[in-house]
């Protein structure tokens, strides 16, 4: 398998763009961006899909360089190994990537802190039901003074939504913060993709969260730094759909996202 076969850069770029344009001046629109895109990103691995889409949705080209990966467990680290003996391009980076596609794949719950995000997740190439948080959990914000973010998460932790669902979180710090007690106290999310912006315990709570996923073995995509938001949250998540999307379609090497456990 050649390193573009595995970003996905041959033919189905077409397909790439049409999740999200649908009439032909907004696929020339959206296939023009993601040209420029590849000429300040580099294309050749997972992660690096990941990174490109940090830049097209923040319009910022440094943004690429403040992604990061975290929480690939035994079992990711030896797909990995197996993909690059097979000739793939060697990057640790893309076992988070693998496992939010494989989440796709297997239609998994997607579920963002709040509406904004899940306003931005695409509709197309993925049959995952799409719920937010918030609204969720009133009476224990009420009852303890926490936020009602952090609540929402608590109460749909306690419900077992969040074990093997994609956890999105682009806005509020106390949710991410919430979700890293959860995990800490044994939820497995398939993939957290986290985001949150602002200048009190923004970047906090993303380094909270890495430390938690490095010690659990929980697939992680953040960035470090004060900036984030949901869409940059819902631009990952989507990328993750489009990686999802090129596998089904044969433009990535299924065994790149290895199959789940309850699905091998």
């Amino acid at each position: 398998m050649t390193t573009e076969n595995a970003a996905g850069t041959g033919g189905p770029d077409r397909e790439y763009a049409d999740l999200g344009a649908t009439t032909e001046n907004a696929m020339a629109i959206a296939e023009t961006s993601m040209d420029r895109v590849r000429e300040i990103v580099p294309h050749e691995t997972l992660a690096d899909r990941i990174r490109g889409k940090s830049v097209h949705a923040t319009g910022d080209p440094e943004f690429q360089h403040l992604i990061r990966f975290t929480g690939a467990t035994d079992d990711d680290e030896l797909a990995a190994d197996a993909a690059i003996a097979d000739g793939g391009p060697a990057d640790a980076d893309d076992q988070p990537v693998r496992a939010g596609a494989r989440a796709v794949l297997d239609s998994r719950p997607i579920v963002t802190d709040i509406t904004m995000v899940k306003a931005g997740i695409t509709g197309r190439g993925h049959d995952c039901p799409v719920r937010k948080a918030i609204g969720n959990g009133t009476e224990l914000a009420e009852r303890t003074g926490m936020t009602r973010t952090a609540a929402s998460v608590l109460e749909l932790d306690r419900d077992g939504v969040y074990d093997d669902a994609i956890a999105v979180v682009g806005n509020a710090p106390t949710a991410a913060l919430a979700l890293a007690d959860c995990i800490e106290d044994g939820t497995r999310p398939a993939v957290v993709v986290a985001t949150p912006v602002g200048f009190v315990k923004a970047a906090e709570s993303r380094a909270r969260l890495r430390e938690v996923a490095a010690a659990h073995g929980v697939p992680t995509i953040t960035n470090v730094g004060r900036r984030g938001g949901s869409g940059l949250a819902a631009g990952l998540t989507n990328e993750l759909i489009h990686v999802a999307s090129d596998v089904r379609q044969g433009a990535i090497d299924a065994a790149w996202v290895p199959e789940s456990p309850e699905t091998s």
